[in-house]
């Protein structure tokens, strides 16, 4: 699946990490806004380029444990149809992101779970994050950096806007979640993670390193 558009060398790191962060084929930075209407428009691959100064860590990975069952939701929401629970990842343990189905929002919202102490993420910034994104129409998780454990890296500029959203202005070490619109994820669907036209997105973030 395709959440961003990055340099070819980029798309090659982004691609031993998770399939769902890069835009196009993996090796090639020929790809066009036709081919995901939610990814950013003119981002020269420059953009990604230049060396970054990140931030400490705030952990050392995506933990790929379930949390425990009775752990009581941090952020729970009723949309335009259906609803949602979310708790965020801890050190040891994975997001938990529960759907009474078919859950669907008018409009993108972002929860911050759990303040992070680090500096403020800015609009454009290069990020290190695990994630989880579970689709709202059947609550099926199409895709997660914390089943393989480790994190992905991305410029902002480059990725859907609801990402970008859930993201910028929060403080590294954050854990936060986004219920986005179809307009603000993937409008034209995308088939290989099972998204269809219009499906609203859930996504729960720990946000671990940022650029200057």
């Amino acid at each position: 699946m395709n959440l961003s558009r990055v340099s070819s060398s980029a798309v090659l790191a982004a691609c031993a990490a998770s399939l769902a962060l890069t835009l196009g084929a993996c090796g090639s930075d020929t790809d066009t806004s036709s081919e995901s209407s939610a990814t950013s428009s003119g981002t020269p691959s420059s953009a990604v380029a230049a060396p970054v100064t990140e931030t400490a860590p705030t952990d050392s990975g995506c933990p790929p444990a379930a949390p425990a069952g009775d752990v009581a939701p941090e952020w729970t929401l009723q949309g335009a149809t259906g609803s949602v629970a979310v708790t965020g990842s801890t050190d040891t343990t994975a997001p938990s992101v529960k759907v009474d189905t078919p859950f669907s929002v008018n409009e993108t919202q972002v929860h911050t779970l759990q303040p992070g102490t680090g500096p403020v993420v800015g609009d454009t910034a290069t990020v290190s994050v695990c994630y989880m994104g579970v689709n709202g129409r059947d609550g099926s998780v199409f895709d997660s950096s914390y089943e393989g454990g480790a994190p992905v890296s991305f410029p902002l500029e480059g990725v859907i806007p609801g990402f970008q959203k859930a993201i910028a202005g929060q403080k590294v070490g954050s854990t936060v979640a986004v219920a986005m619109t179809s307009a603000d994820g993937y409008p034209d669907g995308q088939p290989g993670a099972g998204i269809q036209p219009g499906d609203s997105l859930i996504f729960a973030i720990k946000i671990l390193n940022a650029s200057r």
